[in-house]
């Protein structure tokens, strides 16, 4: 049986997400006026229940933007790392690149289809004139799969069809396959 990764960390809720969303909004709204003509990639881990972050969960955000920076470089595309973030609510990467927001997503998307730590992450991508990051809908692709089953992933999460224990169980067994 697979060890749990959620047996530590500071438990978050809701206040603190969201409080931790509006600094990234700001946090995004700054870099892309300060490089107005540049494309912003923002990295997190989706993570499901109260931790958020702890030392396992650390150990798969750098193994996974190891990856994304591989696949970044690998596209020939040019990026910089700008600010990182380590808090409770989870850690957080925020790149610049003077590629094109279609060429970055094309990457993003790879990294989060086609690796398996990949799958744990959310990659935004911003630019200065979009006023929401770029969806797969607007390249004319499937909205992003759960983990579990494949269905639509908002649709998952907002009917909560998986429990909290069923999705950390598969990022604990993501843990296990990757990095132990």
């Amino acid at each position: 049986m697979t060890k749990s990764i959620f047996k530590e960390g500071q438990p978050q809720d809701i206040v603190q997400v969201l409080a931790d969303k509006d600094r990234r909004v700001r946090l995004q709204t700054k870099l892309l006026q300060a490089a107005s003509s540049e494309t912003l990639l923002d990295v997190k881990l989706n993570i499901p229940g109260p931790i958020k972050n702890n030392q396992y969960l650390r150990k798969l955000f750098m193994a996974g933007v190891k990856d994304l920076e591989r696949i970044l470089t690998n596209n020939h595309l040019q990026w910089s790392l700008e600010t990182s973030w380590d808090r409770p609510t989870g850690c957080e990467n925020f790149y610049l690149s003077n590629n094109e927001a279609f060429k970055v997503k094309q990457a993003a998307i790879y990294f989060e289809d086609q690796t398996e730590l990949g799958r744990l992450f959310d990659a935004d991508v911003l630019t200065s004139a979009s006023k929401a990051a770029l969806s797969r809908t607007e390249m004319g692709l499937k909205a992003r799969s759960c983990f579990l089953c494949q269905r639509p992933a908002k649709e998952c999460a907002r009917s909560r069809r998986h429990s909290v224990n069923q999705l950390q169980a598969y990022l604990s067994q993501v843990y296990e396959n990757n990095l132990t």
